[in-house]
C-alpha cells in the first residue's frame, strides 16, 4: 500500500515536468541534419539550345535559392507584445424564515427557525508579455511543393563558456519574398517555427528544479 502511494506521488511531481525538456538536444540530428542537393541531371541540348533545367539563369536578378540543399539565410526580426485583464464578481444571498408551528390552538414560540445563505465571490488577473528576437540564420531547402514553395529547416548552434545556445527553424517560403541577397526576414515564412534555447550551467540555473515546478503545476491543488 505504501508503494503505491509513492508511485502515485512521483507520478504527480513528474507531471510538473512535462513542459521541460527533459532531455536535451543534440547538434546534429537527423531531422535538424542539412538536406543534400540532388545529383543534377544532364540533359542533351535539343537544337544547339544551352539551356538546363538543372541551373537558374536569370538575366536580371541575382541567383536565389530555388531546389533542394540550396541555401537561404533568413533575418529573425520577431517581436510579439500581448496584455489581457479580467475581473470578475459574483453574488448571491437567500433567507428563509418557518414560523412557529400551531399545536391545537396553543403557539409554539421555542419552534421558530430561520436560515439565511449569503455567498461572494471575487477575482481579478492581468498578465502582460513581451519577446523580442532578432539576428540571423542560414537554412537549407529540403522540400520543393509542386506549388513552388520552398520548405526550409536549419539550426545554429553556438558554444559559451558555461553551456550552448541554439536556434532551430524551419517553415514555408516563397520564391518572391527572397531579396537579392538571398535573405528573407522571418516575418515572410508560413507556419513557422523557430526554438530559441540553451543547455549546460547558465539554462540549468535558469530553470526552477522539479519539485518547485510540481507546487506551481495544475495537480497542485492550493
Amino acid at each position: 500500500m505504501m508503494l503505491r502511494h509513492c508511485l502515485a506521488a512521483a507520478l504527480l511531481m513528474l507531471s510538473g515536468c512535462t513542459t521541460y525538456e527533459l532531455i536535451p538536444p543534440e547538434p546534429g540530428e537527423d531531422d535538424w541534419a542539412p538536406t543534400p542537393p540532388a545529383a543534377p541531371v544532364q540533359q542533351q541540348a535539343r537544337h544547339g539550345s544551352a539551356f538546363s533545367n538543372g541551373t537558374m539563369i536569370a538575366l536580371f536578378q541575382d541567383r536565389r535559392a530555388f531546389r533542394e540543399g540550396d541555401m537561404l539565410t533568413v533575418l529573425l526580426q520577431e517581436r510579439t507584445q500581448s496584455s489581457k485583464k479580467a475581473d470578475t464578481s459574483l453574488g448571491k444571498s437567500s433567507s428563509l424564515d418557518i414560523p412557529a408551528p400551531l399545536v391545537g390552538r396553543t403557539l409554539r414560540t421555542n419552534l421558530t427557525a430561520e436560515a439565511g445563505v449569503e455567498r461572494d465571490f471575487s477575482g481579478s488577473a492581468s498578465t502582460s508579455q513581451q519577446n523580442t528576437l532578432s539576428g540571423s540564420i542560414t537554412v537549407t531547402v529540403s522540400e520543393v511543393l509542386p506549388n513552388g514553395v520552398l520548405r526550409v529547416k536549419g539550426e545554429k548552434w553556438i558554444r559559451l563558456n558555461q553551456g550552448d545556445e541554439y536556434v532551430r527553424l524551419q517553415g514555408l517560403v516563397r520564391m518572391d519574398d527572397i531579396d537579392s541577397q538571398n535573405r528573407v526576414p522571418s516575418q515572410r515564412l508560413g507556419d513557422a517555427r523557430i526554438t530559441y534555447a540553451g543547455r549546460g550551467a547558465l539554462a540549468d540555473t535558469n530553470q526552477a528544479g522539479w519539485l518547485s515546478r510540481f507546487f506551481n503545476s495544475s495537480w497542485f491543488p492550493l
